[in-house]
């Protein structure tokens, strides 16, 4: 049986940057492992700080030596022995000075087999590189996520095993028979028995499988152990879990080994455009996952912390977590099977696969990968929480090389579905022979299917550019109804295309693939969201680990420089709220979209690199930014999710208010029956309410209920109403938030002086006392940046620098608007203090001025909050007296925004304030800050 010694704890180190070999080096330090040297705090400070990503204060790249005595006892002399590393780099050990061998896995445990030892002392030597790595590495080396850390940071220990014992252990689950298929090899001289029990240890009813013997002889075997028609099966919802217990025994019954697994009895498949969990279908709700760990800037190797972290992730709804080029340890996955989330982990690859005729071909590097897949196949296989694998994300290339891969792994391991990648050929993507799923962003140009894109990918997605509403699905996109004419698809299109390529920029050859085409697998859209939110300072003094938030200091440091410090917290209040709901149209277009499989957000988490890309509801640390709770989060991303489907959020007093009731379920367990209840409220209470009863067919998972038809009340003033849908009995929920404006006809601004440019006329008015509303053409001003009512996408400098290597339009770069919503010019237009939809044509429809050259005493009445690296003081509206008279400027098109009730209930504030004696602004300003500002 296995026998294990411990090396966690004290070794010796020393660092080796030159790699001039330990000889040129002797031991001059120790360090505790596992671990890590930044994390250890050894080595030289860093004085290089990053803006773009956290700063490793310790950061060492190079060898490092870590050596250790132990002593083996007697009773394990000559015995087989390994050495096992569970997470580490590239690694080379010696023995007793004398070398063992090298081991370079980036995602799977560094394995040895030592010669047998005396017993006594020994002395382990292991040399730990992270350089010079068989490739790039992906997420696993970055300085964008964990690092590139160097040390071992899971288990350690020696591994003794007898003269007969079992390796290489795989279970294989059959669904229909209830069984598993256990396939081992058997390393012993002799025949053997096995004896196989089971016993079910984390669920209400409690299931044992009768023990069973089985010969085995040397060598590989396989054995069909029965559990049973009433076994548990595993799933997202009853994550169902059993101990498989192997025993070794000799012809007398002597125990030689004894091994106990966790299995999981399930069955994940593609069936169609969707995936199945044990026959059900399933709608997979995940998450990107970059292994970011600020604290530690490794990944954990513990269950416990794990089972948190994917905990918080399901509290919010998610159910599946894809790893950006990396691979989790082994605890993720354990305790992925505890929760019942879907794990899929991704080659440690973002480029191009090549042939090898090709220019740049790198055989060396192409041979690591699929190690690495096969690697991590073995290692983690038999987690039921592992049901797919990605060959790398966004890669470039040959297809058929590609396919060939997912071929060969498909032929080697059946148990989990493959993709060719994650987003692969942007523009041209195509389905490969051996893909049991997509992943990808868009089928072709303009057939996108998800809400949000980067300037130098456009056309940009609905969620940013068009009028919001609640219509939106991707099934035209998925299944084109216009697709087809007489001679079948259309026609390819090939050239030379400018893509997106990591972080950079690239020119590649579109080559003949089709430019459109039908999807027969399930599809998943690929890193939805990317809505950045502003910083939030506070969060610095939580970065009290090896990781410092250095860049966030610089971003602090840029908007106090412009006298702005005071509004920062304010700015991480109202951009995160406008993210938010956008988040909620992004996530429930995927939801209305019934050819869709599922989803892969980025992020619920904030990402800590590229540029710094805070795009989560959660920080770095997992932890709630106070934007939305889960709570509330979960009505727009569950397995059950209702769905109001309307063209609008901004209604005329006395309109009719048309919805489509629909309810997108993939709850395991739901009533075939069930009660919908909606209400229509306002601050004086229940406008419209009634209820719907619903007989749901088996096996149904898009629902449609009922069709509203309110007729909403006359007001004599803008009104905010709330639509509230329930299912009785159940925590499904969801509410929207609609506006209604008094009917307004004619020239909102009449009587009011309205110039585009600061006239001798105007300057005249203002002479003699008057109040002057200056609306200068948007289109007219240079200094001033687009209105643009959705947040940033990702990260604008990073977005900044691609689209300026692409000779493409850079981001617009804006944040929303932060109102003071207690100004008496907004008195006749209520609003938050963030942007809301009664906004968006008026921001669309706009530009703000660039105040950065302007009086720091002079404030926006509505400001455009600016990115962290421009941080532009952005006025949307602002006032100023000038001379004898009062000014108001908003470079708004009013003639467009007169034609929304919105635009017209805007204008009608802003007359009605300057027209009142409320108007007397603060800020005294002169005729040439004016003309320096209105450029």
């Amino acid at each position: 049986m296995q026998t294990k010694i411990s090396l966690e704890g004290e070794w010796k180190l020393q660092l080796d940057e030159g790699k001039q070999g330990l000889l040129a080096l002797p031991f001059t330090d120790v360090i505790t492992l596992p671990g890590t040297t930044s994390y250890a705090r050894k080595g030289p400070k860093n004085e290089d700080v990053l803006v773009s990503a956290l700063t490793d204060e310790y950061l060492f790249e190079g060898q490092v030596w870590y050596s250790k005595e132990v002593v083996i006892p007697e009773e394990l002399a000559g015995k087989v022995c390994f050495l096992y590393l569970e997470r580490t780099r590239l690694t080379t050990l010696w023995l007793d000075n004398q070398e063992i061998g090298s081991r370079n896995s980036l995602n799977t445990p560094h394995i040895y087999e030592l010669p047998q030892l005396q017993p006594g002392n020994h002395t382990l030597t292991i040399r730990v590189d992270n350089t010079g790595y068989p490739t790039k590495g992906g997420h696993l080396t970055s300085q964008d996520t964990q690092t590139n850390w160097n040390g071992i940071t899971g288990r350690m220990e020696l591994q003794f095993y007898g003269e007969s014992r079992l390796s290489g252990i795989r279970l294989d689950p059959d669904l229909s028979a209830r069984s598993v298929r256990i396939t081992a090899t058997l390393d012993s001289r002799n025949e053997s028995i096995l004896t196989v029990s089971a016993q079910s240890f984390n669920s209400d009813n409690t299931h044992a499988v009768d023990e069973r013997e089985y010969p085995v002889s040397p060598g590989s075997f396989s054995v069909n152990y029965e559990l049973g028609q009433d076994a548990l099966l595993w799933s997202e919802g009853a994550p169902n879990l059993y101990n498989i217990n192997l025993v070794l025994k000799d012809s007398d019954g002597y125990i030689m080994d004894r091994q106990e697994l966790v299995f999981g009895l399930k069955e994940f498949r593609a069936e169609g455009d969707k995936f199945t969990i044990n026959g059900e279908k399933t709608f997979l709700r995940g998450k990107h996952d970059g292994l970011i760990f600020p604290l530690t800037g490794y990944a954990p190797t513990d269950v416990e912390e794990w089972v948190r972290i994917l905990g918080i992730s399901k509290s919010y709804g998610i159910n599946h977590y894809r790893f950006h080029t990396c691979c989790p340890p082994e605890a993720a996955f354990t305790a992925a099977d505890m929760l019942g989330i879907y794990m899929q982990p991704e080659l440690p690859f973002w480029g191009t696969i090549t042939e090898e005729t090709d220019e740049g071909h790198n055989q060396a590097e192409q041979d690591y990968l699929i190690s690495e897949g096969y690697a991590i196949l073995q290692a983690f296989g038999n987690h039921p929480s592992f049901v797919m694998m990605s060959l790398g994300n966004e890669l470039w290339g040959s297809k058929a090389k590609i396919d060939s891969f997912l071929k060969d792994y498909k032929a080697f391991d059946n148990r989990i579905l493959y993709t060719q990648g994650s987003n692969n050929h942007q523009w041209v993507p195509e389905i490969l022979e051996h893909d049991d799923f997509f992943s990808g962003v868009r089928f072709s140009r303009d057939r996108l299917f998800r809400g949000s894109y980067a300037m130098c990918d456009a056309p940009l997605g609905h969620v940013q550019i068009d009028l919001p509403g609640t219509m939106k699905d991707y099934d035209d996109q998925i299944v084109p109804q216009d697709l087809f004419n007489e001679e079948g698809l259309e026609a390819a299109a090939g050239g030379e295309i400018q893509i997106q390529y990591g972080t950079e920029a690239k020119t590649v050859k579109a080559g003949d693939a089709s430019a459109e085409w039908i999807p027969h697998i399930p599809v998943i859209s690929h890193e939805i969201g990317q809505y950045a939110t502003y910083p939030n300072y506070e969060e610095i003094d939580k970065y009290n680990g090896p990781l410092k938030a250095e860049n966030f200091k610089i971003f602090r440091e840029r908007l106090e420089s412009k006298g702005l410090g005071h509004l920062a917290a304010k700015y991480f209040e109202s951009s995160g709220q406008l993210a938010v709901a956008c988040y909620k149209e992004e996530l429930e277009s995927a939801f209305r979209s019934r050819r869709l499989a599922g989803f892969q957000l980025l992020d619920l988490q904030d990402f800590s690199g590229q540029g710094t890309a805070l795009v989560g509801v959660l920080d770095a640390f997992m932890d709630s930014k106070g934007m939305i709770s889960a709570e509330d989060w979960r009505t727009f991303c569950n397995d059950a999710v209702l769905l109001a489907r309307f063209p609008k959020y901004n209604y005329v007093s006395g309109e009719t208010f048309d919805a489509h009731v629909e309810l997108s379920c993939f709850r395991s367990g739901m009533p075939s029956t069930f009660e919908l209840h909606w209400e229509l409220t306002s601050d004086n209470g229940i406008l419209a309410a009634g209820s719907t009863e619903v007989d749901v067919p088996a096996g149904t998972n898009y629902i449609d209920i009922c069709d509203l038809a309110i007729k909403l009340p006359v007001v004599d003033r803008m009104s905010t109403i709330v639509l509230f849908l329930s299912i009785q009995g159940t925590d499904i929920r969801k509410s929207y938030d609609l506006w209604i404006y008094p009917v307004k006809s004619g020239n909102m601004l009449e009587g009011v002086h309205v110039f585009d440019k600061l006239s001798d006329d105007a300057l005249a008015l203002l002479e003699q006392g008057e109040n002057v509303l200056l609306m200068p053409k948007p289109e007219s001003l240079k200094n001033a940046v687009e209105g643009y009512y959705c947040t940033d996408f990702w990260c604008y400098p990073m977005f900044r620098s691609i689209s300026e290597s692409m000779n493409r339009p850079v981001p617009i770069g804006t944040m929303g608007l932060l109102i003071d919503n207690n100004h008496p010019a907004l008195r006749e237009f209520p609003s938050e203090e963030y942007s809301t939809y009664p906004w968006w044509s008026i921001v669309e429809n706009s530009k703000s001025l660039i105040m950065d050259a302007a009086d720091r005493n002079w404030n926006p009445v509505v400001q455009t909050i600016d990115n962290f690296e421009r941080n532009h003081k952005l006025s949307f509206l602002v006032e100023c007296s000038v001379r004898a008279g009062n000014l108001l400027i908003c470079a708004l098109d009013a003639v467009k925004v007169s034609d929304t009730p919105e635009g017209r209930q805007f204008l009608s504030s802003l007359a009605g304030y300057m027209k009142s004696d409320d108007f007397k602004p603060q800020y005294k300003a002169n005729v040439a800050e004016l003309l320096e500002l209105i450029q």
